[in-house]
């Protein structure tokens, strides 16, 4: 699996629509085939910082989905948008395909 998370710090002009702003991008990301997951989180203590996690089943996937037309116009849309460069963790996890359940905590009976 390659796992990727991104940090996006927003102009303040663009903060409260940015999700609005990604949304085609992120409908057309989750509908490739080899895409795991594409999700957006606000930072609660910076909110014009937003962090997106998203994962691929394999190279070829994450391949696919920088060398696609949504992507280059999903860059296109965000670099109008944001105030500095993102920030990014790129990392192949092996025999992962997605989330898994966390060990050590699970709901009370």
């Amino acid at each position: 699996m390659i796992f990727i998370a991104v940090r996006f710090t927003v102009r303040p002009e663009y903060t409260e629509e940015w999700l609005s702003l990604v949304g085609p991008f992120t409908e057309a990301t989750r509908a490739e085939p080899g895409n795991l997951f594409f999700d957006w989180s606000r930072d609660v203590a910076e909110p014009r910082r937003f962090t997106l996690l998203e994962a691929f089943a394999d190279d070829a996937a994450a391949a696919a989905h920088v060398g696609s037309d949504h992507f280059a116009a999903g860059l296109e849309t965000m670099s109008a948008a944001i105030s500095r460069t993102p920030e990014i963790i790129n990392v192949t996890v092996p025999d992962q395909q997605g989330w898994g359940a966390m060990a050590e905590l699970a709901p009370r009976a």
